[in-house]
């Protein structure tokens, strides 16, 4: 594995370390201001939370110009990813397995790996928290349950919706949504299922990192379809929650019942011309993916999306159920991803019901985006982090 210094497009003034916290070895990305002598109060912390299937490195095009506007910015890779590993193990394999206990990975841990983290970094407070994808959840979750610790919140691309909803009569819920809506889809003809619990079977890892293409070709494409790349994505709200609704979803969320997501991605690769008109991520960018998954296969973020569609493992959430997060909040997303509204009334949920002090000009679509939108549009995603945390 090559050092991270010499990973494409990651900027001098970004550094890598590790930290010891709880029964992890966290790798972290950090870059500071400029100007910050240890003789006076340390500038204001932000974390910055990666999605799947991605890494710390995701946040490389916006890390400096935060540095460079006053704050201390910290983006690890997460539990599961990359470069973060178990301190202590009495496992006979080195990457994360199917069979491997899934309590670690449960929502609840995941927020306290975070807060642990702060604290190891010597803060006590968080300006902002700010998470993309499935690190957009972990973000909000980080502020709903210690809004003490976290001050501010941005959720990215995947709105967010609150703790699992409390129901004295079933404990926990037999079924979560996603495997509801899985059985239905799977009647529609032609067939279909739902991406998360195709993620959360034990194939899942072994296909993408064994994929038929190759692993290159898999994650260029992959990324590539979610991106304002490609001409199909063209979002809107869905009327209802409804599988006909669902269905007009792109396969790479509703996916054909029989494929993998390496099939389901493939009919849709960039041409070798393509490829090179890329400019958000060039292959050489791409090859640092390629190299920490061919390492430690997905299986680790797989894992978190187990934890989602298995009630079991949110259970411990719904102490919180019903509260709302306090502290001031933001969503931005790409105006061409589909995230927004993979599920029909999120986004209107996470801005009226969850967040009590969203404001009409921090709920972000921008253009020109897909769903990478830290990486496709950068420097309109640090303008409206710089604004929002101003404004606080």
């Amino acid at each position: 594995m090559s050092l991270p210094s010499s990973w494409p497009g990651l900027s001098p003034a970004i550094e890598s370390r590790s930290l010891l916290i709880n029964d992890l070895n966290v790798h972290i990305l950090e870059a500071r201001p400029a100007s910050s002598p240890t003789d006076v109060p340390p500038p204001p912390l932000l974390i910055l939370l990666h999605g799947f299937p991605e890494l710390a490195y995701s946040w490389r095009k916006v890390m400096v110009p935060l540095a460079q506007a006053g704050y201390h910015v910290v983006a690890p890779d997460q539990r599961g990813y990359g470069r973060t590993k178990l301190r202590t193990t009495t496992q006979t394999h080195d990457k994360v397995a199917f069979e491997d206990d899934l309590a670690p990975y449960r929502m609840l841990n995941l927020v306290t790996d975070l807060v642990a983290l702060v604290y190891a970094l010597g803060y006590r407070e968080v300006a902002s928290v700010v998470g993309h994808d499935f690190g957009s959840a972990v973000a909000g979750h980080c502020a709903l349950i210690r809004p003490d610790l976290f001050k501010s919140v941005v959720m990215m691309s995947a709105p967010y919706t609150g703790a699992p909803v409390l129901l004295p009569d079933q404990d926990p819920p037999a079924k979560s949504v996603a495997q509801s809506v899985n059985e239905a889809l799977a009647m529609l003809r032609p067939p279909r299922k739902h991406y998360t619990v195709y993620y959360s079977t034990s194939e899942a890892n072994a296909n993408m990192t064994a994929a038929p293409q190759g692993l290159h070709a898999f994650l260029r494409a992959y990324y590539h379809v979610k991106s304002a790349d490609w001409q199909e994505n063209q979002p809107y709200p869905l009327p209802s929650l409804d599988i006909s609704s669902l269905a007009l979803l792109p396969n790479y969320y509703i996916m054909p019942l029989n494929e993998t997501m390496a099939e389901a991605v493939a009919q849709d690769a960039l041409s070798a011309s393509e490829v090179e008109k890329n400019n958000w991520l060039t292959e050489k960018e791409l090859d640092v993916y390629v190299s920490e998954y061919a390492t430690t296969g997905f299986q680790g973020g797989l894992n978190w999306y187990r934890c989602a569609t298995d009630t079991q493992w949110s259970r411990d959430l719904r102490v919180f159920s019903g509260k709302r997060i306090e502290v001031p909040a933001m969503f931005v997303s790409g105006k061409q991803d589909w995230g927004v509204f993979q599920y029909p009334g999120a986004a209107e949920k996470m801005r009226t019901e969850v967040c009590q002090r969203m404001e009409e000009e921090d709920f972000v679509l921008v253009e020109g985006a897909g769903h990478w939108v830290q990486q496709e549009r950068p420097g309109a995603v640090v303008e409206h982090l710089l604004r929002f945390l101003k404004e606080l």
